[in-house]
């Protein structure tokens, strides 16, 4: 499914990461999952968020520089090559090119969350939306 992540850029020092999810409890935000890629000056907080509108309000008024961009989530058995099997190889004879990608395992829907068992899913930003979601068998839904 298409998901809005939020990416936050911040300086590369002690208590920044603190801070933007410090920004984001506050605001009642919650945060399903995060990477980050450092730079020597700066990195880049990639995040699901239940609530991306609410997210990029908060990190703006704390003057967060941040900006969204839409992603694939992408659900994965739990098997050996599974990730090769169901997602690479279809994206890669789609000609899908994977910008990055990362994992996490909490529940998507926060009203099902307490009923919804963790699974692998991985969130992937690809150059190509539509022919991806076409390659992994996903109907568009944003």
């Amino acid at each position: 499914m298409r998901m809005t992540q939020v990416s936050a850029f911040l300086e590369n020092r002690p208590g920044r990461l603190l801070h933007v999810l410090e920004v984001l409890a506050q605001a009642g935000v919650n945060v399903l999952a995060h990477t980050i890629v450092d730079a020597a000056d700066f990195g880049i907080v990639h995040l699901i968020v239940a609530d991306p509108s609410l997210a990029m309000q908060a990190l703006r008024q704390a003057g967060i520089v941040c900006t969204s961009t839409v992603v694939l989530v992408v659900d994965v058995p739990d098997a050996p090559g599974a990730f090769v099997q169901k997602v690479l190889r279809p994206l890669a004879e789609a000609g899908v090119n994977i910008q990055y990608s990362y994992a996490f395992g909490a529940p998507i829907n926060a009203t099902a969350a307490a009923r919804e068992e963790p699974r692998p899913r991985l969130v992937l930003k690809v150059n190509d939306l539509e022919t991806a979601e076409r390659a992994l068998g996903i109907l568009p839904t944003a």
